[in-house]
């Protein structure tokens, strides 16, 4: 049986109370019409807490039950009988927890194997699934006679018990004002199980308005280490209906209450058993020419010295937004207001660093309309408490964030560790990611995706020595808890790469990541297909058709401009007309183009077949340029024809319309072919050669091209990197990327390495001055290989710090996903030297 089954499992948490959560959705095509009657699975070892697994058919007629069970082992399968007439179909396999599954437990399951009344089966060779993490619902919409929790904040008590805090807004999920109070809920179990919630803090009808009329929001949460004494800081706002705290006058300057939203405090003595009535700390902390003074949501921090310090934040004298700290050093008796760390900030984030400075994580408006490289999180340090604050080294830069509130903790068991918690995209709340820095947060050297789907606002707290806790809100529930051991930091960030099967039969490679962190991997010399990551590589999503017929693809082009991408057809083996396929949906349709391409000064016409990515060129005269690798093809295949065959380049400056053919490379009897943009707007072209009868017949060539790719120059035999298997020279398409650092040139380049006489030894290589010397290479796909592309995963979205190669394999392709830090432990190859950290 030829048919395939295709499968995609984002990262999503799993509720450990019951409820149906979808754990994985596949495709299966069938050629004709056929009854299904089994689809077989194996999983981890804890698929006894699932309670039940449910496998849906999904159709626009109405969905079908496949099939249900409740008593799951390590191997099983769903049976049933279902009817399915030629074409793809879409199953959803949803499965609902025990209320006891421990949240320390994982599930996995993969499809193996799906079988036909007629006998006819299909093994499964792989399936592109993770590993899912279980949570527990803090809080889903509608529970406790409450509409929406939001705003979290976790805390420690002294007596080892969680604390977490949050906004309940009764009657909708909106902002002040509104009726809202902070609840609180504890666990004793370390995050196990969690008490119901119940108010903290509640300001009735002060005043003799009502509820809706008495707001309190945004909780932050300190607790003292030394005393355990515990503060729960929050916003009140009286009166002003239909207003907000942050815009216009919905908080104005003085300290009335009826004016200016107020500085609430409330204590417990007893870890959080019994709390104090509301405390209004607003005359002793707000300058009276502001608009807002405020906590800032999720936690404070007990200092070494036993300086309690809360994030604070507010709107000064003509209402721009700040962000700040407020500090005590009598264990909260009086208090200290800073100065401003950074204007046009808001929520923020402290933490102690391993020198006793303090380090400011700060929310900026600037990044709603920055998505560039410069989108960032605002960071700040101090060693003086506030008084004066000085810009960090990864002040926008190494923390991405689409504006949104964030967690930042320092590990008081491991010296100069601290964690990050966000939303890992410059566009929306999306992409959950912990982060960890061991260096005091100047490198982030490790990162663990929670939720694919979601994730807003979160709070971290060092649940012991092993275990980090995060309460946020998430893609499956308002706000889910969920418990991490410090151990898989270092398995996430494991020497082993990730390798996973992508496609079936045909040839060609592609791999380009969109402008929205997208992996969009492209394949067939008769049937052009993709496949899409949203996560980082960790799963695929199904086949998508982008055109059948279609000799062959090559030379995928993201649009860094429009963010279109462009893929390129041949209508049969060259010379043949070529059409351009536009997606403007981030790789989900395509759309045909014809477009129009002027010859080289020769007069010849390019050649699709078949190369790596193209780009957009973003220095100098020519940014914004689209440029890929082609090639002249002389005719035939024939190996008279092979002197009469070179590469060269086409370039659009109409973002794909119209192009132009580069001039020849400078040397013929070159093929197929890659290039980067240096970081000084000159282009790097590496080439494959055909022709044998040449001195270094192996060896890849390059040039350079300091006019925008119309001329290539300064040709070299690159003598340390191999053009194919080296026992003769019909070379081998190879990959090159360079990798997104600012001012550095790092370039990575793929191809086959072995002295045998079939294409084996997928093999990768580093450059750390833009191809001046490749001092290092690695073994990553031993066994069959052959073509191989590579592409570089995107700042600020889940890809980022990847390196991604797609290539050839036996029957098939498999992409691979590894790290700098993993080939630079490769081996060395003598020409040149692998700088201790990249200039």
């Amino acid at each position: 049986c030829s048919l395939t089954l295709q499968a995609q499992s984002s990262t999503t948490p799993l509720l450990n109370d019951g409820s149906k959560t979808t754990f994985l959705t596949f495709q299966i095509p069938t050629n004709g019409e056929k009854t299904l009657s089994s689809v077989e699975f194996s999983g981890s070892k804890h698929l006894k807490d699932i309670a039940e697994i449910s496998l849906t058919h999904h159709r626009k007629t109405g969905n079908r039950l496949f099939a249900t069970r409740k008593t799951i082992a390590n191997s099983f399968a769903l049976k049933g009988s279902l009817n399915l007439p030629a074409g793809n179909h879409l199953f959803e396999l949803t499965i609902s927890l025990k209320s006891s599954a421990n949240l320390l437990h994982k599930i996995s399951l993969q499809p193996t194997k799906y079988n036909f009344s007629d006998g006819t089966t299909k093994k499964i060779d792989h399936i592109s699934s993770r590993p899912q993490r279980l949570a527990y619902p803090i809080h889903k919409r509608g529970d406790y006679n409450c509409h929406t929790f939001r705003i979290p904040g976790i805390a420690r008590s002294k007596n080892g018990h969680l604390l977490a805090v949050a906004d309940m807004r009764y009657n909708s999920r909106r902002d002040l004002q509104g009726h809202m109070d902070i609840g609180l809920r504890i666990s004793k179990d370390s995050g196990q199980t969690w008490s119901p919630p119940r108010a903290i803090m509640d300001m009735g009808e002060h005043g003799g308005k009502s509820q809706d009329q008495n707001g309190c929001s945004d909780p932050c949460i300190l607790v003292d280490e030394e005393t355990g004494q515990i503060f729960v800081a929050a916003c009140w706002t009286h009166g002003k209906p239909g207003t907000h705290q942050w815009r216009g006058n919905g908080s104005e300057p003085g300290f009335d209450i009826d004016k200016s939203t107020q500085f609430i405090v409330v204590r417990s003595t007893d870890h959080g058993a019994t709390w104090s009535k509301p405390e209004n700390w607003t005359k002793k902390l707000k300058d009276p020419s502001w608009h807002l003074f405020a906590p800032a949501p999720g936690n404070g921090i007990t200092m070494k010295d036993g300086t309690l310090v809360m994030p604070t934040q507010g709107r000064d004298a003509k209402g721009l937004p700040f962000s700040n700290i407020t500090w005590s050093k009598d264990h909260g008796k009086t208090w200290h207001v800073s100065n401003h760390a950074r204007d046009n900030t808001t929520e923020c984030a402290v933490a102690e660093l391993s020198d006793g400075s303090l380090l400011l994580n700060m929310r900026d408006n600037r990044n709603r309309a920055d998505k560039s490289g410069t989108n960032g999180r605002a960071i700040a340090h101090t060693k003086d408490l506030g008084k004066s604050w000085v810009s960090h080294s990864t002040d926008h830069s190494a923390l991405p964030e689409p504006v949104c509130m964030a967690s930042l903790i320092a590990d008081p068991y491991r010296k100069g560790t601290v964690y990050f918690s966000n939303p890992n995209n410059k566009r929306s709340r999306s992409h959950m990611t912990l982060r960890r820095s061991t260096d005091d947060g100047k490198t982030w050297s490790s990162q663990i995706l929670l939720d694919t789907k979601g994730g807003a606002y979160s709070s971290l707290v060092m649940i012991d020595e092993n275990h980090l806790g995060i309460l946020y809100e998430s893609s499956v529930a308002d706000m889910i808890f969920q418990k991490i051991p410090i151990s898989e930091f270092n398995e996430e960030t494991s020497e082993k790469p990730l390798i996973q099967s992508l496609f079936k039969g045909e040839r060609f490679p592609n791999i380009v990541v969109s402008k929205e962190g997208t992996l969009i991997a492209t394949w067939g010399n008769r049937h052009i297909r993709a496949r899409r990551s949203t996560d980082g590589g960790s799963s695929w999503g199904p086949e998508i058709t982008i055109t059948n017929p279609g000799f062959q693809g090559g030379g995928t082009t993201v649009d860094e401009t429009t963010g279109d991408i462009l893929a390129f057809v041949e209508e049969n083996h060259p010379p043949a007309n070529i059409f351009i396929y536009r997606s403007s949906d981030d790789g989900l349709t395509w759309k045909k183009e014809t477009p129009t391409i002027r010859p080289d000064s020769q007069g010849h016409h390019p050649s699709m077949h078949m190369n790596d990515h193209g780009t957009t060129l973003r220095h100098g005269k020519y940014k914004g340029r689209l440029i890929r690798p082609t090639r002249f093809y002389a005719g035939k295949n024939d190996r008279e024809k092979w002197p009469e065959h070179y590469t060269n380049a086409i370039y659009s400056d109409d973002h794909g319309k119209t192009w132009q053919t580069s001039e020849p490379f400078p040397e013929n009897g070159t093929g197929e072919a890659c290039l980067v943009e240096l970081s000084d707007g000159s282009l790097y072209y590496n080439s494959r050669v055909h022709w044998q009868e040449r001195p270094k017949n192996t060896r890849r060539r390059e040039a350079r091209s300091t006019d925008g790719g119309h001329t290539w120059k300064n040709f070299r035999i690159i003598d340390i990197l191999p053009d194919g298997h080296q026992h003769r020279s019909y070379g081998c398409m190879g990959g090159l990327v360079r990798l997104p650092i600012d001012g550095q040139d790092i370039l990575i380049f793929s191809n086959i390495d072995t002295p045998n006489a079939t294409r084996e030894q997928g093999t990768v290589w580093a450059s750390f001055d833009g191809g001046k010397t490749w001092p290092v290479k690695r073994l990553i796909l031993p066994g069959p290989s052959g073509y191989s592309a590579l592409n570089a995963g995107r700042p600020g979205t889940p890809s980022e710090g990847y390196i991604y190669l797609h290539a050839e394999t036996n029957n098939g392709s498999r992409v691979a996903r590894f790290t700098l830090d993993w080939l630079k432990k490769g081996t060395l190859t003598g020409d040149g030297n692998i700088p201790s950290t990249p200039k």
